[in-house]
């Protein structure tokens, strides 16, 4: 019995209890919640068209919109990084107060205040005057900054996540692009590395094609691949704004060069000796500033003509090819894809040598696919002396594909456990995958 009173005076005591906060809730003004964090700035993002940044560093910088295009006007004039301008401008109309600290300080050196540690104006367009925000130093608790308007006393909190976006100096505010290009405009690639090395590549038709130091497909992923690292490529620092003497960063007689041929016009990116560990001196050729990159840029523009050919050993694939012809040692199968015969009837295949009948088309377009997916691990040059059985092939196979319009040719051959291929009209042989061979002809075996 003294359990249940004891549980009726617990649920009375929360009922109160609840009665209570609704009471005291209900009665908040609406729209409170909304006054607790004020907007530090009424202004739109879209509206702000002049941004001068005093950094932590000491650095000022002046930005203007031009054209609808972010340009750094002081202490240079080059174009902005429009992502660093956005994150200011986003951050001004963001920005609002956690806090107000002290709403008329005798002292504000304590706030870091007296001399701002960042300092940021912004003009919007129309006669409206400029505006100002006063960065002091972080709490030493919460990681908020202390800030205040020039025209006010108070000093208030802002989120200190606001450093990452309005502290920022003036290479943090350029363009750092280290080479600029219109991208579907290029159509040539060459690599020039010391001692003399070169790789040229071209493009016709929408195809990459190697042209030095061999001619032969190139993969198409991997070039454009190699241009885009390029082409977003980005300074780590300036080393010279006006470049000097080139001999000091060793580009008098660069040890690396990359060329983007564009047409009639072309983008030269040139690379010296080693800078700060893991950077690089390099410059554009057209532009006497010296900069540092990443030193692993360097290490993948000049990548070997190997690693750019197209591995793929064939270019036909299952859905279309027309023809196929397979030669092993003195026997041979020939096979043609042809329009079966009735209502709706589609395509299948046909084996026509050494004699004439269908076959299974599943078991026939496995071994397609794991033919057409012969791919290459590494190249063996032309006239290098490594025994790959292509004097003797353990198979030779012709393929008609794109309604017979195109032909190509590979020949198989084994050295003791590897696999060579050598593609028709290029140059040296594929060392190709031994099992995926092996499970291609076994594949061939099965088709009945």
């Amino acid at each position: 019995m003294r359990g249940v009173k004891s549980l009726l005076v617990l649920v009375m005591v929360l009922a109160g209890l609840g009665a209570y906060i609704y009471f005291v809730e209900s009665k908040k003004p609406q729209g409170e919640e909304a006054t607790l964090s004020p907007k530090v700035f009424t202004v739109k993002t879209d509206a702000i068209d002049e941004i001068t940044v005093k950094s932590a560093s000491g650095d000022k910088t002046t930005l203007k919109k031009v054209g609808g295009a972010w340009q750094i006007t002081d202490p240079v004039s080059v174009p902005a990084d429009e992502a660093e301008v956005s994150g200011i401008v986003t951050s001004l109309a963001a920005v609002d107060i956690v806090r107000t600290v002290d709403e008329n300080p005798g002292d504000l050196k304590p706030f870091g205040l007296a001399a701002p540690r960042v300092d940021i104006t912004f003009k919007s367009a129309g006669s409206a005057p400029p505006q100002e925000l006063l960065i002091g130093d972080k709490t030493a608790t919460s990681g908020d900054l202390y800030a205040k308007l020039p025209s006010q006393n108070k000093v208030f909190l802002i989120a200190g996540s606001f450093d990452a976006s309005f502290n920022r100096g003036t290479f943090d505010l350029r363009q750092k692009a280290v080479l600029a290009f219109d991208r579907d405009k290029v159509d040539r690639l060459s690599v020039q590395s010391t001692p003399g090395t070169a790789v040229e590549l071209s493009r016709a038709s929408g195809e990459w094609k190697i042209d030095k130091p061999y001619q032969a497909p190139a993969d198409y992923g991997t070039v454009e691949g190699l241009i885009g690292r390029v082409q977003s490529a980005q300074m780590k620092s300036i080393a010279a704004q006006e470049g000097g003497d080139l001999k000091t960063y060793g580009l008098d007689t660069p040890a690396v060069s990359v060329t983007l041929g564009l047409g009639s016009s072309q983008a030269t990116l040139l690379f010296g000796k080693t800078a700060e560990p893991g950077t690089v001196y390099a410059k554009d050729a057209a532009r006497p500033m010296v900069f540092t990159v990443d030193a692993s840029l360097v290490e993948d523009v000049k990548k070997p003509a190997d690693d750019l050919r197209r591995k793929d050993v064939f270019e036909f694939r299952a859905f279309n090819a027309t023809a196929i012809q397979i030669t092993r040692g003195t026997d041979t199968l020939a096979f043609e894809k042809a329009t079966a015969q009735g209502k709706n009837a589609g395509e299948k295949w046909r084996e026509t040598k050494p004699a004439a009948k269908d076959v299974d088309p599943a078991a026939f377009d496995t071994f397609l696919t794991k033919l057409a997916n012969q791919r290459a691990q590494s190249f063996v040059a032309a006239g290098q002396k490594t025994k790959t059985g292509l004097d003797s092939p353990v198979m030779v196979v012709v393929v008609r594909f794109d309604d017979g319009r195109k032909e190509e040719r590979v020949s198989f051959g084994r050295a003791g456990a590897d696999v060579y291929a050598a593609i028709a009209g290029q140059p040296g042989a594929a060392k190709v995958d031994t099992a995926e061979f092996e499970d291609a002809v076994k594949a061939l075996d099965s088709v009945k």
